[in-house]
């Protein structure tokens, strides 16, 4: 009998489990169940489109929104205020956010609008095709971005100029489905040309443009890169100004590749301030397929085929080039993985690629690439030879196009025709492991790791770039030195450098016969490890400072001139906007000059620990600079008793802009005194350097 329970039991559970997978959805959609929806009764309205946005735009100049009165009575109806239009946009795909776009007919309207809601998945309850009604009571009529629309009022300022989003809690109060079939919205021909200001009645129009195709710039690109809304030129043959699709990185379909084709491009017209822009609704919208184009290309340039082509590594189309510019005239092409792109901004409209011979890099005349599916650092990619060259720069191979005679960047419109995603998974790039002795040629270009590196002591406490390009100088632990560069434009230029010992992970690059190495980010210099004398760095808190500025030396600097004209000033000559301390004895040739620069007397009362830090430049032959200071000054530097520091200064007199950090300078002989530093400028009639100074610091705790 037990038995026989157990397997009636089983029957039973068998049965179940059937009938729940029975009710397990697929990947089909069917069109929104709008029965679960209230909808109204036709009825007639009392505002058109037009006369709807006359409301605001007759308000001219003040530009506030014009709200509709409320109702005195909001029960019975008489006062109430409608408009109405047929729904052309739908946000089922994500790539019209927040926004309902109507027209006043289904086919060949005369007036579109823009309703700005605050919900999300409209199309569920207002799907493209059907009819609403809007009522006008207690929302506001105002602009964004060039674009009358409807919403509520932002705050109560009368010259606010925009309007804020419907509330969700409110939108069941205002807009209302017709319960009419819906219909089918046929798009209004538009040529590229007539989307001038002329024509702002369609704005909010699903409209169609003919024989369009996406420009030659934006070929084999992805919609947009995930998270983040990017605009895609199109034409058509009506003008030769290109127009504007404008695509979220959080539509469905932002990872798909642009239709590379001509055809039918169907979608919402709209502007931004002067700028005429589309949103699509959705891909199957776009039927552009055709071949040729008006551009001329007779097929679809996005597929790469291999076809009588010869593959070729990176060392050899390196070795192609012995420091001129060569063009490559084969019929060669590559097969690399991407190992640095801009994505940080320390790289400029260039990226590194790399193969099991080599890396090298490749200069492409557009802003972030990064974005572009193909460069994603992981990526394989197929990059055909024909018609690049490759040349040296400063002692570098690099590929690209001629520009003044050397190797300059592949012009963004002609990127389609070399670069190819190889369509793999992307794959971390694998760096080669390499110490500052073993690095050579063949590693230029290359990805690498060098194991326990640290920033040499003068450079502990400075960010990575101060201005422009700036250097830092990494060290091991048997004094071998690399120099590490890094752009002012990088995100992570003004962080401070880390103190430890660790791996630096960068590319290798060639600069007149010496190495450099630069980080594509923060997690390439991770240095926390004790320092190679088994210290841990302790930074002082920073007693005074000065980085000195436009208007001259401030109450806090002393200038002191013993002999010559010159004198100390301040400057910002090659250094962007960043002002410094500055001297040079040269007027009408070399001279003879004695000139200080007294600090303003700085209490180390009470401290255990202090020290003295700055940066300098040096440029042209002539004395050192000396540093000085001194615990009482008399007002004459011949008078006063001084004491000599050690501080490093910049050594290199052929060029400005090799900044070179003090360190921290020991001013422990001085604690529990006041303190002064004076920096000693002297020349001769036989050689006058030109000294700056800047990011002065003195510190203790």
């Amino acid at each position: 009998m037990k038995n026989n329970n157990l397997f009636l039991r089983y029957i039973f559970l068998s049965v179940i489990l059937l009938i729940l997978a029975g009710c397990v959805h697929d990947d089909t959609y069917n069109e929104p169940d709008l029965g679960s929806y209230n909808c109204v009764s036709d009825f007639k309205t009392t505002v058109t489109l037009k006369q709807l946005k006359e409301k605001y735009t007759l308000n001219n100049p003040t530009h506030a929104p014009f709200v509709f009165p409320l109702d005195a009575t909001p029960n019975d109806g008489s006062d109430d205020l409608y408009t109405e239009g047929y729904v052309t946009s739908t946000d089922e795909s994500g790539n019209i956010y927040k926004t309902i776009y109507i027209q006043d007919a289904l086919e060949n309207p005369t007036h579109g609008f823009t309703i700005s809601v605050d919900a999300v998945s409209t199309y569920t309850q207002f799907p493209q095709g059907s009819k609403i009604y809007i009522k006008l009571n207690g929302l506001a009529v105002g602009a964004y971005g060039g674009v009358v629309q409807l919403g509520e009022k932002t705050g109560t300022e009368s010259s606010a100029t925009s309007v804020s989003r419907i509330k969700e809690k409110n939108i069941s109060n205002h807009l209302f489905r017709s319960c009419t079939i819906k219909g089918i919205i046929v798009p209004k021909i538009m040529t590229a040309a007539q989307m001038v200001s002329a024509n702002d009645q369609y704005i909010g129009c699903l409209i169609q443009i003919n024989n369009a195709e996406f420009d030659r710039k934006v070929l084999c690109t992805q919609f947009a890169p995930s998270g983040t809304s990017v605009d895609k030129q199109i034409r058509d043959a009506s003008t030769t100004t290109a127009r504007v699709v404008r695509n979220s990185g959080y539509a469905a379909f932002a990872k798909e590749k642009l239709p590379s084709g001509n055809g039918k491009f169907v979608g919402i017209y709209s502007k931004y301030n002067s700028t005429y822009q589309m949103f699509i609704n959705k891909l199957t919208d776009l039927e552009m397929i055709k071949f040729p184009r008006l551009d001329g290309l007779t097929s679809d340039p996005c597929k790469f085929s291999n076809v009588d082509l010869t593959q070729k590594t990176i060392a050899e189309v390196k070795q192609l080039t012995t420091g001129t510019l060569v063009p490559i005239t084969g019929d060669f092409y590559i097969k690399g993985k991407v190992t640095a792109n801009d994505k940080s901004g320390n790289f400029y409209k260039y990226l590194y690629v790399e193969d099991a011979s080599g890396g090298i890099r490749i200069n492409i005349d557009k802003l972030d690439l990064y974005s572009d599916a193909r460069f994603v650092v992981g990526k394989d990619i197929y990059i055909k030879l024909k018609n690049l060259y490759v040349g040296s720069i400063s002692g570098e191979v690099q590929l690209g196009m001629p520009f003044n005679g050397e190797v300059g960047r592949i012009p963004e419109v002609d990127i389609y025709q070399y670069f190819f995603d190889a369509n793999t998974l992307i794959s971390s790039p694998i760096p080669t492991e390499k110490t500052i002795k073993q690095l050579g040629m063949a590693d230029v270009g290359k990805f690498v790791k060098i194991k326990d590196l640290q920033f040499i002591n003068s450079d502990l406490e400075k960010v990575y770039s101060a201005s422009n390009v700036s250097n830092r100088t990494l060290e091991d632990c048997v004094g071998n030195t690399l120099t590490l560069r890094t752009s002012s434009f990088a995100d992570f230029a003004s962080t401070t450098i880390e103190t430890g010992k660790g791996d630096i992970y960068g590319i290798l690059t060639l600069y007149n016969g010496n190495y450099q190495i630069w980080i594509r980010d923060l997690l390439g210099a991770d240095l926390d490890a004790t320092r190679c004398d088994g210290s841990t760095y302790i930074s002082l808190p920073t007693l005074y400072e000065d980085g000195f500025g436009a208007t001259g030396f401030s109450s806090d600097w002393t200038t002191y001139n013993v002999v010559g004209a010159p004198i100390w000033q301040t400057s910002n000559v090659g250094n962007g906007t960043n002002y410094y301390a500055t001297m040079n004895g040269f007027a009408t040739g070399n001279s003879t000059n004695e000139d200080w620069l007294i600090s303003k007397s700085v209490s180390l009362v009470g401290k255990t620990q202090a020290a003295v830090s700055f940066t300098s430049d040096v440029r042209y032959a002539g004395n050192s600079l000396q540093v000085y200071a001194t615990e009482q000054y008399t007002g004459d530097p011949s008078t006063t008793v001084w004491v000599i520091l050690p501080a490093t200064l910049d050594s290199n007199n052929l060029a400005f802009g090799d900044w070179v950090g003090s360190g921290n300078v020991s001013l422990n002989s001085f604690l529990g005194k006041n303190v002064r530093i004076g920096f000693r400028y002297t020349s001769t009639s036989f050689s006058a350097a030109t000294w700056e100074v800047d990011d002065f610091k003195i510190k203790g705790q």
